[in-house]
């Protein structure tokens, strides 16, 4: 005997057939989950400090706006990751652990070297350690990436702004 075929207009089958949402690209899907997890608690972590005014903004004017517009590009990205189709699905890959960690690293290392190397010597240390995660490094292009780095981070924040950051390594004196 025969089973009879289900109504397309009638039964929970039907629903499940006309309502199911397909994720069309899993790398756009969580990009954009993540942006909104981020914006979300940038936006709601900024609810602490005071707003102030549109002419005079306070502490927390900006995380909150930058937090908003974060939120509303991951919300973005993950609806068009549900209308766009994309060859293959567009999987997520595995997690890429050795230039994770590397690029990690090389921060932390910054932090901890700024005080007792200087700006002169940290920044290009994070600028060469943090090149080594590529699997396309150059020496040529980090020494360059470095030099520039260097020279902009000085005229920004210690010419420009007038920061306290160290320099040159503590053992060579003030």
């Amino acid at each position: 005997m025969a089973k009879p075929e289900p109504s397309s207009t009638n039964g929970p089958r039907s629903f499940r057939k006309h309502w199911t949402l397909r994720i069309k690209s899993q790398r756009d899907f969580w990009s954009g989950v993540l942006f909104i997890v981020l914006g979300t608690g940038f936006a709601w972590g900024a609810l602490d400090y005071s707003f102030g005014a549109a002419a005079m903004p306070g502490p927390g004017y900006f995380p909150f706006g930058l937090g908003l517009i974060l939120a509303f590009l991951g919300l973005t990205i993950l609806l068009k990751s549900l209308a766009a189709e994309v060859n293959a699905g567009d999987p997520i890959g595995g997690i890429a652990w050795r230039p994770l960690l590397t690029i990690v690293s090389s921060l932390a290392i910054f932090g901890v070297s700024l005080s007792c190397l200087g700006l002169f010597l940290a920044l290009p240390l994070l600028a060469f350690l943090s090149a080594m995660a590529s699997e396309e490094f150059r020496w040529r292009e980090a020494v360059v990436n470095a030099c520039l780095l260097t020279l902009g981070s000085w005229a920004i924040f210690v010419w420009g702004l007038g920061l306290l950051i160290p320099l040159k390594p503590w053992f060579l004196g003030p």
